[in-house]
């Protein structure tokens, strides 16, 4: 706060997968579960503790959230393969042939969609969290974030999204 912060933006928080990692660390994009926190950056309640400081301080939380593509061993290929895209044999594919890390999410599953935005309106209200940076988002169809904003403006007005992404 003393050195004029305002936002804190946060990396994925996130479990990460381990399945076709790259390197010895593998990415924090490569997300095993969107409806938990990484061991690794604590409990719950540690942060919610840590947000509500935040607020305090006048200072607003942002998470990454990667919504275009999950880990290989991610709890959504395990539940719903069938919201992943798929090649002409039937295999889940990555974004691109060098994310070998990541399969690709497909957003013309309806109950993908509903899952996705069910997912942000909980890390909202059960975190109170100010807004997200949304790594990759020129990824998702831009009719997905145009359908999920007003449902996230309805449980915290004033949201803020930060958009990786080369289209206005």
């Amino acid at each position: 706060k003393e050195l004029g912060v305002t936002v804190l933006w946060l990396m994925p928080i996130h479990p990460q997968g381990k399945l076709k990692a790259k390197g010895t660390l593998g990415s924090p994009y490569s997300i095993r579960d969107y409806d938990a926190l990484n061991p690794d950056s604590g409990t719950a309640d540690v942060f919610k503790q840590f947000v509500a400081a935040a607020h305090r301080r006048d200072m607003k939380v942002f998470i990454d959230v990667d919504a275009n593509h999950t880990a290989w061993d991610s709890t959504l290929i395990k539940q719903h393969p069938d919201w992943f895209r798929h090649d002409t044999a039937g295999q889940i594919v990555p974004p691109n042939p060098d994310w070998i890390d990541v399969a690709q999410l497909d957003y013309t599953k309806p109950a993908l969609r509903e899952y996705m935005s069910g997912m942000l309106v909980r890390w909202l209200r059960d975190y109170q969290l100010d807004g997200f940076r949304c790594d990759y988002a020129i990824g998702v169809p831009r009719d997905f974030w145009e359908s999920v904003r007003p449902q996230l403006d309805r449980v915290r007005p004033g949201l803020a999204f930060m958009a990786e992404a080369d289209d206005p």
